[in-house]
């Protein structure tokens, strides 16, 4: 365990400090390592709920490791993909299994389609226990970066049998051992969350503009402190894009132009709608709901927390 959290420290001040370096990953070469989980998941809408089979596709690296506390599992965030944890793969491949998938509702990963109500974090933790039990893996590490790094910490929470530590980039470690706080009570103090108003308001309306050009929000979404955003970005509760009107968005900084078109390609297999589980006000409230009644807030296994050095106001 401290071999890997030293690597992954190392790795990261690696890529912040010198810059990211574009590499020749090519996400079509592991298309071999790809395997299907079929997951039961509950379906609360229309009610009454039912189980319902859904598909997580995940990557499986370097499955000759045996030792389970080498595996790791990583968590991707929004909008991302399993490939979008290229750098992190070619470092630990050799020295680890990996296993990565796409979480529901992404590229080629399926939902339950009630993307208000099916999609918690305790959903989510389900996926991530039945691809291990697919892969046959009993325990791992978890690896989340954004909302990854949330559903990381509530598997550690929820399930320390299975998920025995945890590395979260960029997201704090929020219990929920207080009360519920929506978005909207957040917003005053953190204008860059009215976006998520937008995504909660009306998915059908959010998916439609994200999935007008996937390329276009792969970009906007996706940049560094070094290639930023327009500093309007994320402030609207109207829209995703609007502060990019009028201007090209440039690639993608850490992303290979292989790398940009595969993800294109995955992520318009169903559109961004199924991925919208995130940011709705029932999936949030259901999450903190199961996570505050269960009482146990305090994460007992070792525990990274990797935060940027560098922010951009």
């Amino acid at each position: 365990m401290p071999r890997l959290f030293a690597s992954w420290i190392i790795l990261v001040v690696t890529l912040v400090g010198a810059g990211v370096v574009v590499g020749a990953f090519d996400p079509r070469a592991y298309s071999g390592n790809k395997q299907t989980a079929q997951c039961k998941a509950v379906r609360r809408s229309p009610p009454p709920s039912k189980d319902v089979d859904i598909k997580i596709r995940y990557v499986d690296i370097n499955t000759t490791k045996k030792l389970e506390a080498t595996t790791i599992l990583m968590v991707h965030g929004w909008p991302s993909l399993w490939s979008t944890w290229s750098k992190q793969i070619e470092e630990f491949e050799n020295d680890y299994r990996l296993i990565i998938p796409n979480l529901r509702g992404f590229g080629d990963s399926t939902h339950t389609g009630d993307v208000r109500s099916s999609g918690t974090m305790g959903d989510m933790v389900n996926d991530l226990v039945c691809v291990l039990n697919n892969a046959g893996v009993r325990q791992a590490v978890c690896l989340g970066h954004d909302w990854g790094s949330g559903v990381c910490y509530e598997a550690v929470r929820a399930r320390p049998d299975v998920f025995i530590g945890v590395i979260g980039a960029a997201i704090p470690y929020v219990s929920a051992a207080g009360p519920f706080l929506p978005i909207k009570d957040l917003v005053p103090r953190l204008p860059k969350l009215a976006y998520q108003l937008f995504f909660d308001g009306s998915v059908e309306d959010a998916a439609a503009e994200l999935d007008a050009d996937v390329k276009r929000t792969m970009r906007a979404a996706l940049r560094t402190v070094d290639s930023p955003p327009p500093k309007s970005f994320l402030t609207s509760n109207k829209t995703f894009l609007g502060a990019w009107e009028g201007v090209e968005i440039p690639p993608v900084p850490f992303f290979s132009p292989v790398e940009e078109e595969y993800y294109v390609e995955e992520m318009r297999r169903q559109g961004f709608k199924n991925t919208l589980h995130f940011y709705t006000s029932e999936n949030r409230y259901h999450s903190w709901e199961f996570a505050h009644g269960q009482g146990n807030h305090t994460l007992r296994q070792p525990a990274l927390a990797v935060y940027p050095t560098k922010v951009r106001n």
